[in-house]
């Protein structure tokens, strides 16, 4: 991250967002809203004195998931790049009543800035690569499990935290209550494999048993992993599951219906055992939900934005699943991550470089390959309808003006020669070539000779 934040030729707009894709492959114009810091980059060193004198620190924080405090103004996480901070302007003294200025006073180098602005950038580039991450399944919408309403039950992510030494408790994992859990339950498949969605999400498994190690390592409690099948799909993932079933995990392998109860002051596990068929009651002192992936919140808009089709799952969907696995069907449209589908930490890796090749093969060939069955408009007959525009699946169609009217106009690089143009036009203006209305009547005559 830091090599990226610092690299001549890479330009890093933190605090910002894509509002506007324009153009086609090897002439996109990108429209960025950066968002107003209040602090100046140029000037500011990243010392974080701003935040230690800030007198408001008893907000949630949201890279600890509400699980610790942050202040008015912060970085958003420890190692975050550029080490700039940003104020909260909910939550700012000054901008909720016009008094503190704290930061500002105690800043050496003058680097708060209370009067920016919002900035519209536009970008032009050659090649786009979407890379907009996943969302972590909110348990909330299974209440069975009971997160949100009783006490000590934790997602995964939330107990990363809480077992981090940079967290906000610094590595101790405490009940509510402040006692030492001695038994912990972590629950597989929370979200995923038809609990809400239907895929499998692939790295739940994983880091269950990594969670199990480290909680035999640092806190020195009993662990149980209620799981349905286990998927250690990867190279060395199974001799993995192995060493943890030697530390004395215990496995308790159960059907999709498990619930988390309140009993005697403690939790418990209530889960079928699909080798008994019984069902079966484990009293615990906290429960970790193994939460799945979804896709991000604004997919849709983001699909939209860019240009990209969405699978039934949500996410965003490739090319061709073998052989253009991170392409897209806008030309100069690319897909790395888990944007395209759950992917763990190796796979991201492996899917982000065969984006970046494949965005600098583009660039470097400088031409683009045109299908050969493009739509073209016939401008004599177009009569301005519009109806062609509204059709086209890759807004390749737009107006112009010609003689004081407008007619429609195809990119044939946008075109992919679907035809729907040519179908729905009722002056016959959109042809698409290779399927002219000769060329179709004399395949036509063709057939009827050869009968």
């Amino acid at each position: 991250m830091v090599s990226v934040g610092r690299h001549e030729n890479i330009s890093l707009l933190s605090y910002s967002e894509v509002e506007k894709v324009s153009g086609y492959v090897g002439n996109f114009t990108v429209s960025v809203r950066r968002k107003p810091r209040y602090v100046n980059e140029e000037l500011c060193t990243g010392c974080g004195t701003c935040v230690e004198k800030c007198p408001w620190k008893k907000i949630p924080s949201e890279f600890d998931l509400g699980l610790g405090n942050r202040p008015a103004i912060y970085f958003p996480f420890a190692q975050a790049v550029p080490r700039v901070p940003v104020i909260d302007t909910v939550n700012c003294a000054y901008f909720k009543s016009g008094k503190c200025r704290a930061c500002e006073k105690f800043c050496p180098l003058e680097a708060i800035d209370f009067e920016q602005q919002e900035q519209l950038v536009d970008i032009e580039v050659g090649t786009i690569i979407l890379a907009t991450g996943f969302r972590d399944f909110d348990p909330k919408c299974s209440p069975q499990y009971g997160y949100g309403t009783l006490e000590n039950v934790l997602t995964g992510m939330e107990f990363e935290r809480l077992i981090n030494t940079g967290g906000p408790t610094t590595g101790q994992v405490r009940l509510k209550d402040g006692r030492k859990p001695e038994k912990i339950a972590i629950l597989h498949c929370v979200g995923s494999r038809g609990d809400q969605n239907e895929h499998c999400s692939r790295v739940c498994c994983m880091y269950s048993l990594k969670l199990a190690t480290l909680i035999h390592d640092y806190v020195d409690a009993e662990v149980v992993e209620f799981y349905r099948d286990m998927r250690a799909f990867g190279k060395d993932y199974e001799a993995f599951y192995e060493r943890v079933q030697r530390q004395g995990v215990n496995f308790v392998r159960t059907g999709k219906d498990i619930r988390v109860e309140q009993r005697d002051g403690r939790l418990a596990v209530i889960a079928v055992d699909v080798y008994t068929g019984e069902e079966g009651e484990t009293p615990v002192d906290m429960v970790v939900l193994s939460t799945g992936i979804e896709p991000q919140t604004d997919q849709h808009k983001v699909g939209a934005t860019f240009g990209v089709s969405l699978g039934a799952d949500g996410f965003f969907l490739e090319k061709h699943p073998k052989l253009a696995p991170v392409e897209t069907t806008t030309d100069g449209v690319f897909l790395a991550g888990a944007c395209q589908g759950p992917k763990d930490i190796p796979d991201s890796v492996a899917y982000g470089s065969a984006a970046a090749g494949a965005a600098l093969a583009l660039m470097d060939a400088g031409s683009v390959s045109l299908d050969p069955f493009t739509t073209y408009i016939i401008a004599e007959k177009c009569g301005g309808c519009r109806t062609c525009e509204g059709l086209c699946p890759y807004s390749a169609i737009g107006m112009v003006e010609l003689d004081g009217r407008q007619v429609a106009y195809i990119n044939e690089v946008l075109c992919k020669g679907c035809g729907a143009c040519a179908a729905a036009c009722p002056a016959g203006a959109a042809v698409q070539h290779g399927f002219t209305l000769d060329e179709v009547l004399a395949e036509l005559d063709g057939i009827l000779v050869t009968i």
